[in-house]
């Protein structure tokens, strides 16, 4: 049924939360997701995926405390769900059932 897999960008955005931990905010997972991927990610696509994921269930969103580096701005930061600790240990899963299928001989000469 569409919906109930995670899609790539949304499982790496999911991870990097849950890397990140109380430090993940927008700016801060898109640092992230380029220094781990080598991916060039735009913010606002990032914004896009928070803003789908968080009315899926996947993660809950609060804003911090506003700070004289922003101008007074709060940032908005992202906290896995336990329904999207469920959606990665699934995605896991299914890797993990796929990767161990492979017959080794296929990587040989790599």
């Amino acid at each position: 049924m569409k919906g109930e897999n995670l899609g790539e960008f949304e499982e790496i955005v999911l991870l990097t939360i849950a890397a990140l931990m109380e430090e993940a905010y927008s700016v801060a997972i898109c640092d992230h997701i380029a220094e781990m991927t080598g991916r060039k990610v735009k913010l606002g696509v990032v914004h896009a995926v928070l803003n789908r994921m968080e009315k899926k269930g996947y993660i809950k969103s609060e804003l911090g405390n506003p700070t004289k580096e922003r101008g007074g701005k709060r940032k908005r930061f992202f906290k896995i769900s336990h329904a999207g600790k469920i959606a990665l240990l699934k995605s896991k899963e299914q890797r993990d059932r796929l990767w161990n299928v492979i017959p080794d001989s296929i990587f040989q000469g790599i």
